[in-house]
This record gives C-alpha cells, sequence and structure tokens, in this order.
C-alpha cells in the first residue's frame, strides 16, 4: 500500500503523524494505513534520528489513539464561529 502513494499523499502523512491530535485511526480512514504501515512508512522516509524521536514521541501518547482518548472529539469551531463572517466579528 505503501508503494502506492505519491509524494504529496506521504508527506501529509508525515505531517499528521506528528501531530499529536491527529489519531493513527483517521490516518487510517484518509489513505487505508495501519499504524504499522504508518510506523513502517516513518521508518523509510525519516532519518533515523528523527524517527527514534517521533518513536518516543507517539509511544504510549493518549492523543494518538481514539480508544485511549479521555476527551471527546468533535467539530472544531470557535463559540462564536456563525458571528464571524470574512474574517470579521460581526456586530453582537
Amino acid at each position: 500500500m505503501v508503494n502506492q502513494l505519491s509524494d504529496l499523499e506521504i508527506d501529509r502523512i508525515i505531517e499528521m503523524a506528528w501531530e499529536d491530535r491527529t489519531t493513527f485511526e483517521a490516518i487510517k480512514i484518509q489513505f487505508g494505513l495501519s499504524e504499522k504501515e504508518v510506523i513502517d512508512l516513518m521508518r523509510m522516509e525519516l532519518k533515523p534520528s528523527s524517527f527514534k524521536l517521533w518513536r518516543a514521541r507517539v509511544q504510549g501518547r493518549k492523543t494518538k489513539h481514539l480508544k485511549l482518548r479521555e476527551f471527546v472529539t468533535g467539530n472544531f469551531k470557535c463559540n462564536l464561529q456563525r458571528t464571524i463572517t470574512q474574517n470579521k466579528i460581526s456586530k453582537r
């Protein structure tokens, strides 16, 4: 599966894997890669020192696994979202 990805897709997966709040399940949904495949991709694409840093950061991190999260995720919208138009806050 990893061999069929474009360079742009690989870059996006690496970016998502580094993000704390992006779960492995989200990567699976978007790109079809399991956690093991993401780890293998990171091992192939990163320098050894960068891979070690990433693994240390991700290992045991609750936010990378949907089932381990202690919080519920939803829409990441501000409470004022409906009053904001064209990057300006409307009068209330």
